[in-house]
């Protein structure tokens, strides 16, 4: 069964990272994406929705003000950058809590939970000890290379790049080569930390020295800007000085 998801958050980032994680699950259907609590409630109004991805902080009405106005609500996810609303959430019949930033993993697992009660027609909740303890995902990965495992933690690394089958993850001194996708190591770097710039680099924001035409320097290394990239990258940049 197809399940038709709203998104309603205020940032356009934040609408992407959800856009490009649920486009890697089939039976996800995107019908819709919302700014504000009014504008979604008129969509909610004219259209049919299973799920919504819903932001907290929003101007004029927050997303629990809204969640608690609606009669019948979807299921829905909380996505948020704050913590501190879980239990509240919890108690209006959220079905998860993502702390932004989220990967993917965590993300899916989310959407399994709305899955599962639509299919079931449940009264499944997140439990609370899950919602409200939840550690923040670790500010490691693990890597295969070279027969062993490396350990690498998220602020020693400068930028990813693919190189056939393998991706070179480049710290301050060394590479790492490891048996992977770009795609794969994205999902489990922090979304609000690496960005991927071009089809072949995910860099890591606080490491940019210089953004020169269509390049980045980074640690001494020249990252070019794909094409296809080079809008989302510079809204991204424009964000963090405004």
């Amino acid at each position: 069964m197809k399940i038709r998801f709203l998104i309603i958050d205020d940032e356009p980032l934040a609408q992407r990272i959800v856009e490009k994680y649920a486009a890697d699950i089939p039976y996800l259907e995107q019908v819709g994406k919302c700014s504000g609590a009014f504008e979604a409630m008129d969509f909610l109004y004219k259209n049919e929705v299973d799920l919504i991805f819903l932001d907290i902080n929003m101007p004029k009405m927050g997303g629990l003000d809204f969640l608690r106005s609606l009669k019948n609500p979807p299921i829905v996810i909380i996505t948020t950058a704050y913590r501190e609303y879980a239990l509240e959430s919890f108690d209006l019949d959220v079905i998860d809590y993502l702390k932004k930033p989220f990967a993917f993993e965590r993300f899916y697992r989310a959407v399994q939970k709305a899955q599962e009660k639509l299919q079931t027609g449940g009264k499944s909740k997140p439990e609370k000890a899950e919602i409200v303890s939840e550690k923040e995902k670790e500010d490691f990965i693990f890597v295969k290379a070279d027969t062993k495992i490396h350990k690498l933690n998220f602020k020693d690394i400068f930028y990813v790049e693919a190189y056939g089958d393998y991706v070179k993850i480049q710290l301050k001194d060394k590479q790492i080569v490891t048996y992977s996708s770009l795609k794969s190591i994205a999902q489990n770097l922090p979304v609000d930390r690496f960005f991927r710039v071009h089809k072949s680099y995910l860099i890591a924001i606080n490491k940019i020295e210089v953004i020169e035409g269509n390049t980045i320097k980074i640690n001494n290394n020249e990252i070019p800007i794909g094409k296809s990239y080079k809008k989302d990258f510079f809204e991204l940049i424009n964000s963090v000085n405004s």
